[in-house]
């Protein structure tokens, strides 16, 4: 139920709801006026917009005080882009459960298309069952290597060094010793189901960013799951959902004393 609302009270009939509606479906008569609750993306613009909070919708009504936002500057965003780095040494620690939680609650967020916020995200929180997962994954990774039935190419030289490494020196090359790992998936009929996902992690990228926590997206595990897909089930992800992408965080037991230098950018100006 869409369940939109109008205190006329407050209503100074200014329109902002109807002109910022995407789907097109709020009318101006007297008061603003929803016409087809079925259209509605449910992206609470109209909620948003109202400058003197007349409107409600979906259950959410606009009482107390105005929040305050804190946005960082142009130059702390170039820098907390210019700064970041693809982390392949993490501490062998959790990260508190509540930070991890925060950062998911807030990465569901970023914008999906048609505003579906179709991203399941599958976390594991805590260390004890990344060691397990990483066991079972070099462990089907072993037997399929023996048995010679790696996949021929790029994954046969990446995941058999894998393998090697790990039975020859302990090292693990493809969960890095990242103590955490985020996966995305999207159900069937989710419009934007690639997009949705990769968004959702680049924008949870930045934000552990900001927190000072390393991030790293995880090929080589993705490499794995495709060959080895009872990892879904360790994972616990429907067998009908798509997967997005894993990316494994943590706190960085490295440290980096400078951005990288590119560019510049490759650019089809069009003037």
């Amino acid at each position: 139920m869409i369940d939109f609302s109008i205190d006329r009270d407050k209503c100074i009939q200014c329109g902002e709801c109807a002109a910022d509606c995407p789907a097109g479906i709020i009318a101006m008569g007297d008061y603003p006026e929803m016409t087809d609750e079925g259209r509605c993306y449910r992206c609470q613009h109209c909620y948003t917009v109202c400058p003197t909070r007349a409107v409600s919708i979906l259950g959410l009504t606009p009482e107390g005080d105005q929040p305050e936002k804190e946005l960082p500057s142009p130059a702390q965003m170039k820098d907390l882009i210019k700064w970041r780095r693809s982390v392949r040494r993490y501490r062998d620690e959790n990260l508190p459960a509540a930070l991890i939680d925060e950062l998911v609650d807030t990465t569901f967020h970023a914008p999906t298309g048609v505003n579906a916020q179709g991203v399941v995200f599958t976390v594991v929180r805590d260390k004890a069952f990344m060691d397990k997962l990483r066991r079972e994954t070099l462990d089907r990774l072993g037997a399929l290597a023996d048995a010679g039935k790696l996949p021929e190419g790029i994954i046969s030289q990446y995941l058999g060094f894998a393998v090697k490494v790990w039975r020859s020196e302990g090292r693990d090359a493809i969960f890095r010793g990242a103590p955490h790992m985020l996966l995305t998936s999207t159900p069937p009929g989710v419009p934007c189901a690639v997009q949705d996902a990769h968004i959702a992690l680049t924008t949870f990228e930045l934000l552990a960013s900001s927190h000072g926590l390393g991030t790293l997206w995880d090929g080589m595990f993705m490499m794995a799951l495709a060959i080895c897909p009872e990892l879904r089930d360790t994972l616990r992800i429907p067998a009908d959902h798509a997967i997005g992408y894993a990316m494994l965080f943590g706190r960085p037991d490295v440290q980096y004393h400078r951005p990288v230098k590119r560019g510049p950018a490759k650019v089809n100006i069009l003037e």
